[in-house]
């Protein structure tokens, strides 16, 4: 396969979790900005998402994934996206991000509640010898995402905001 033709790559499986505080505040969590990062340079922020194991259920996936970036565990179900969404990788990120074996991600995303305290949350020093993928996080308004998250995701946010947050309650 030649990045000349990113059609032919497959997309990456991925979940995402958008968790929701007890006041309707979303967490995002402020991307650590490696070389090898798929984002890319800047100063983006999003929610916690990553990719699904092979034969490993959505609903799995996207608890360990929360767990591993996050700590988090305190969690209940709100939500579940209808369809996959899916995004395409720039051009200066194909071949470079995911080993260059994919041309982005197609992603379901699960709506949680938190029902932890605040203090559960560890974003740096995260469990079982995890690699951090933010540096510090905190909570917003869910409008508030757009204007934090790397521009060739801001279509996949959108969508998700318009189908998830009227569902948290």
């Amino acid at each position: 396969m030649s990045i000349a033709d990113p059609q032919q790559l497959p997309y990456r499986p991925c979940v995402g979790s958008m968790v929701v505080n007890r006041q309707g505040l979303v967490f995002v969590g402020h991307r650590l900005d490696g070389p090898e990062e798929p984002e890319g340079p800047g100063t983006w922020w999003q929610m916690p998402q990553g990719g699904i194991d092979e034969g490993e259920d959505p609903k799995v996936a996207v608890l360990r994934e929360l767990y591993e970036e996050t700590s988090i565990r305190s969690v209940s179900f709100i939500a579940e996206s209808r369809a996959w969404l899916v995004y395409d990788l720039p051009p200066n990120l194909l071949g470079k991000a995911w080993g260059g074996r994919f041309r982005g991600q197609k992603q379901k995303w699960f709506a949680m509640r938190f029902e932890g305290d605040d203090s559960e949350i560890e974003v740096v020093n995260v469990p079982d010898g995890h690699k951090a993928e933010f540096d510090t996080w905190r909570w917003i308004e869910p409008e508030a995402m757009m204007d934090f998250v790397v521009p060739f995701k801001r279509d996949v946010y959108r969508r998700i905001i318009d189908e998830l947050v009227p569902q948290i309650g």
